[in-house]
């Protein structure tokens, strides 16, 4: 029994010892394969760019780091810009680089498809379709880019030259997720004795989604097409998907920078406002009159609305301010369903398109809704504001400033001041009826709004700026400087909103009578012309006192 025992035990142990070396020589061999596969990777990520073409998009993907995303495009290197679309094979011919340097016969290969047999289809420039003549040129609306397979429109294009990175920046929509290749023809207007015609320069197209998208099938996003140091700003810019189709768009290309406003800015100390597409029939009359007339007492220039669809009588209105210069009022039809296929009826592209339709001609410019009204605490305006701000804290690298919004709920009763005002205009403004607001106010970046330097912002967002020109970034206002009055219904629903804590701020009221005023003389002026609605008559103090307890008796028994 005991010889029989140890030699079980001896088995049993070296059987225990196979499984261990086993073991090791499993997990050895787990990681030697695994080592071969990272290398492997490693030594052929570049092949395997340079037959595909990279697409890169800083920013616009959720899982790249910080350090993938720098705040401002790179210069428009040969290795990442050109190999996009056309892939790295053309990179080594002297075709390409000669016609980015404008030389006349210059040949590109236009890359209809991943096929090799398409890589070798040459095009002289001569041999692609003539600028459209049957196309109006476009400060800005909707156009189609003929050829994608996915929707794409184009709206604007600017000349933008920060940082020595000369380009044309397209406002466009487009596929969220791979967008489409696209190129860039570039028109140039040319005189010849009596004629006068337009001459192209063809460059390959980038695309950068902008983030805020809600990953919806569709985005807004720039179109980047370069400009080398030695080729002039163009005319008009058309994008196409294919070469050899004719454009269907046609985009002035808008150049606000002017190398005299930088010895002498014109635009110091104005003020500029941006609002998202005006919708759903939008015709609230009064409310658009005190939006425009309160912000002009603050110290606001000019206004740039996108009519999505507005009433008769906001059109109205609308179009005696842009007579008067004060308003820019853009068409917005977007062949887009908003918040199925678009955010919002495309609104981050009209944010940066006013963005960019604003830089070089406004110093500061305001980007807001018609219910929300940066007001400051000890400034009577808000160029005040941020003189005050500039002298108080070290506003040096500030390309934006920041400001905590407030909600003053409407189902909040009126002020009580309401009923001692004498006439129905001043008692149907919100900012003077609506004085009740919710005591927390909202941190930064979420529903704040924010006052931006143009020239500083790569790309703008609807709560706060995305990216900034290196060097720069916001400031966030202090609460007893300025916050955000936002005038709004319960935001999820319901009256719950009410039963939080409250405070009553009057600081709106510092603009009670030039603000009757302002209003009451512009209804007056086109009550008759616009056909204005007669303005609700404020209830008289006993039936005031009458309407308030069925109320909260309505309520108390709910």
């Amino acid at each position: 029994m005991g010889s029989s025992s140890g030699g079980k035990k001896k088995y049993l142990s070296f059987r225990n010892r196979q499984r261990a070396n086993m073991s090791f020589f499993i997990v050895v061999m787990f990681f030697a394969v695994f080592g071969v596969i990272v290398f492997t990777e490693i030594f052929f990520i570049d092949d395997k760019e340079k037959a595909t073409g990279v697409l890169v998009r800083h920013g616009s993907l959720g899982f790249h780091s910080k350090e993938d995303r720098p705040d401002y495009d790179n210069d428009f290197p040969a290795d990442d810009y050109i190999s996009i679309r056309v892939g790295q094979a053309m990179m080594d011919t002297a075709e390409i680089g000669a016609f980015l340097l404008g030389k006349s016969h210059a040949r590109i290969a236009a890359s209809f498809d991943n096929s090799p047999q398409y890589m070798s289809k040459i095009f002289p420039e001569g041999q692609l379709p003539s600028y459209p003549e049957n196309l109006s040129i476009s400060d800005g609306s909707w156009q189609t880019v003929n050829g994608s397979r996915y929707k794409f429109f184009v709206f604007s294009a600017y000349f933008d030259q920060r940082k020595n990175q000369r380009s044309i920046r397209v406002i466009a929509a487009t596929k969220t997720r791979g967008p489409e290749r696209v190129w860039c023809r570039l028109w140039y207007r040319m005189n010849d004795n009596s004629s006068t015609f337009n001459v192209s320069r063809t460059v390959p197209a980038k695309i950068k989604v902008i983030r805020e998208n809600w990953n919806l099938r569709y985005s807004a996003c720039f179109v980047m097409c370069p400009l080398k140091l030695n080729m002039s700003v163009p005319t008009a810019v058309s994008v196409v998907a294919r070469l050899k189709d004719v454009p269907t768009n046609v985009l002035n290309v808008i150049n606000n920078f002017n190398e005299s406003t930088l010895i002498k800015p014109s635009f110091i100390g104005k003020f500029g406002v941006c609002v998202k597409p005006l919708h759903f029939d939008y015709n609230k009359e009064l409310q658009i009159m005190e939006f425009i007339e309160l912000n002009r007492l603050m110290g606001v220039d000019h206004f740039t609305f996108y009519n999505h669809t507005i009433g008769p009588q906001v059109g109205c209105i609308l179009e005696h301010y842009r007579q008067q210069g004060l308003v820019t009022l853009l068409p917005w039809k977007l062949q887009m369903i908003s918040q199925k296929e678009i955010r919002t009826e495309g609104l981050f592209a009209a944010l940066n398109d006013c963005l960019y339709r604003s830089m070089y001609k406004f110093s500061h410019t305001l980007l807001i809704d018609l219910d929300e009204y940066i007001i400051p605490n000890y400034n009577e305006t808000l160029p005040q504001m941020i003189d005050y701000l500039n002298h108080r804290l070290n506003t040096r690298s500030t390309g934006s400033f920041s400001f905590q919004n407030a909600f003053f709920y409407l189902q909040w009763n009126d002020d009580s001041e309401v009923e001692q005002f004498d006439d129905p205009i001043s008692s149907n403004l919100v900012t003077l009826k609506k004085t009740r607001r919710k005591t927390k106010l909202h941190p930064h970046k979420q529903r704040s709004k924010y006052i931006c330097r143009p020239e500083l912002v790569i790309e703008a967002g609807n709560h706060f700026v995305w990216e900034f020109i290196p060097g720069h970034g916001t400031l966030n206002v202090p609460a007893d400087a300025a916050i955000l009055h936002h005038y709004r219904i319960c935001e999820f629903g319901g009256n719950d909103c009410i039963k939080t804590s409250s405070v009553v701020d009057r600081t709106a009221y510092r603009y009670l009578v030039s603000l009757t005023k302002a209003v009451r003389d512009r209804y007056n002026l086109l009550k008759d012309k616009c056909g204005l609605s007669n303005p609700r008559k404020v209830p008289t103090k006993v039936f005031h006192k009458i309407f308030q307890m069925l109320k909260s008796g309505a309520q108390r028994r709910r």
